[in-house]
């Protein structure tokens, strides 16, 4: 089974840093593009959403959680994963649970709509459009491997996207991230 949208150019970039085998999250899954993705790479996937419709499809590619990420209290506490995956989506209370779901090593990618967005079309409401710099404000804890901020053209739209790390407790006092997929 496929998706009808593949995963995002941000997740494909950055997924050489998730460690081989790691389990990985995606919240606010929707159909799964990114489970799918990190499933065809051999990771186990647990997919949150609140759509029960999108759920349906996302199951096809791993675990999944229904749940309103926004009114229930946080359902992964006792958990953490490899890495996790965000797009197009923001609830400002999870940033503080997403960092503390990410194992030693494990990764986070992130990518959602920014300030300027607004006069580009939906969504427009600040609720849901990052401030500027807020990613690395929420990612303070973590090692930021790469960070962007800025206007895409294709479709048009303001987004701020984050791949930080978690170094393990024991890593060297540098850790070398590898800025591209091995060949």
């Amino acid at each position: 089974m496929t998706t009808s949208a593949p995963a995002s150019e941000w997740v494909r970039r950055w997924s050489h840093l998730v460690p081989a085998g790691a389990r990985v999250l995606d919240l606010a899954c929707g159909q799964g593009r990114h489970m799918q993705w990190f499933a065809e790479r051999g990771h186990a996937v647990l997919g949150v959403d609140r759509a029960a419709d999108a759920l349906q499809s996302a199951a096809a590619f791993g675990e999944v959680l229904q749940c309103d990420l926004e009114s229930a209290p946080w359902p992964l506490a006792d958990q953490q994963f490899g890495a996790v995956v965000v797009t197009n989506y923001l609830w400002r209370p999870l940033f503080v649970h997403i960092v503390q779901s990410l194992a030693p090593d494990g990764v986070l990618l992130y990518e959602t709509f920014a300030q300027g967005n607004e006069s580009l079309g939906k969504p427009a409401n600040s609720d849901f459009l990052l401030t500027r710099g807020e990613l690395l404000r929420a990612c303070s804890d973590l090692r930021v491997v790469a960070y962007e901020d800025g206007f895409l053209n294709h479709p048009a739209r303001c987004v701020q996207r984050i791949a930080a790390a978690r170094p393990a407790t024991n890593a060297p006092a540098i850790t070398r991230w590898q800025l591209e997929a091995s060949a």
